[in-house]
């Protein structure tokens, strides 16, 4: 018998061992000896995705999984919705059930065509699996995107949890999401294509140089260039790091608003000064969200002013937070206040 692909192979191993992992952690992934549990995989058409989809219609039924697959037709370019069905057509070939192509509508969401569409998309992903139950959606990014979101998380300044990347696991609206192919390579999603025979759809948005991720994509070929390839796989495992450290963190600053809560209203600010910059700010930034601020608009702006009512008090006034929510210092706590400026019963230290 021909030995199969090296990358065919490193593909499925990393399907079984995410399917695997799931299955420990997700009680809806416990087979009662009824129905095996289903998982969707979001498939674009594209090699990585592809690759992905193929790999999950092998290992699937043999792990005791029910596996299907979900296009999005983000109605973007001429032929979309065509090319959307004849993925979900070839994803039945290859016994993904169900199979489905979803359309969504990009037009007129806020931010920029790339921030819109991956809106419309997830929404569309999250939505179809609680439609059928899914366990879980799998995605195809790779270890490539995954250096490419760190190089972009640098650019932009964005701090730990933009340098830590993009999770394996992530839950939204109710949905486990899953990226299975994080340590592998696109080259290596490539040619499981070519080995397998499959024809991947190459998006012209991807070669755009309006957007974002290509611009890093470029700039990543180039540091590659110049600094050897080995620049892929040090920005991924700086992300893996950065993220174990940032979810110690996490935790860390839950127990402490935790804590925080059940003593009363608003924050000790005695309490907060002793911890920690990095504590502090992930508490501040986490009780702004228990306030009612949303947390996409919440900008290290804001936080660092909460901050500053802690570690630099000298009778400053409220902070103003998204959603129209203002914190104040009183008594020497963090409370919410009106939106009118408050006098505070703090005395001012010195400037």
């Amino acid at each position: 018998m021909a030995a199969l692909p090296p990358a065919v192979a490193a593909i499925r191993t990393a399907v079984r061992r995410h399917l695997d992992d799931l299955r420990r952690r997700c009680p809806g992934a416990a087979s009662d000896g009824g129905e095996a549990p289903l998982v969707l995989v979001a498939c674009s058409g594209g090699p990585d995705s592809l690759a992905l989809a193929d790999a999950v219609a092998f290992v699937a039924p043999r792990s005791g999984w029910r596996a299907g697959l979900i296009t999005v037709d983000h109605g973007l370019q001429p032929g979309s919705a065509e090319r959307a069905d004849a993925v979900a057509r070839w994803g039945l070939a290859v016994g993904l059930q169900p199979s489905l192509a979803v359309p969504v509508q990009v037009a007129g969401r806020p931010g920029g065509p790339e921030a819109a569409a991956r809106e419309a998309r997830y929404e569309a992903l999250a939505g179809t699996a609680r439609e059928h139950a899914a366990v879980a959606v799998l995605l195809g990014h790779t270890r490539d995107d995954q250096a490419e979101t760190v190089l972009l998380a640098l650019v932009r300044g964005s701090g730990p949890r933009g340098i830590a990347g993009m999770p394996v696991y992530r839950e939204l609206d109710g949905v486990c999401f899953v990226r299975p192919l994080l340590d592998i390579s696109r080259e290596q999603t490539r040619a499981a294509c070519t080995a397998s025979g499959l024809t991947a759809w190459e998006d012209p948005h991807n070669s755009d140089p309006g957007f974002r991720r290509t611009k890093a994509r470029a700039a990543l070929r180039s540091l590659v260039s110049e600094l050897g390839p080995a620049v892929v796989a040090n920005l991924a495992r700086t992300a893996q790091l950065v993220a174990a450290d940032s979810a110690a963190l996490d935790q860390w600053a839950s127990a402490v608003l935790a804590e925080q809560l059940r003593a009363g209203e608003g924050l000790d600010c005695a309490a907060l000064a002793t911890l920690p910059a990095a504590v502090r700010n992930r508490v501040l930034h986490s009780w702004a969200r228990h306030l009612g601020s949303p947390g996409s608009d919440l900008s290290h702006r804001h936080v660092a002013a909460l901050a500053a009512l802690v570690t630099d008090w000298h009778g400053q006034g409220p902070v103003h937070l998204p959603a129209g929510i203002t914190v104040g210092r009183v008594s020497g706590r963090l409370v919410q206040t009106s939106p009118d400026p408050l006098t505070s019963v703090d005395p001012p230290t010195s400037v």
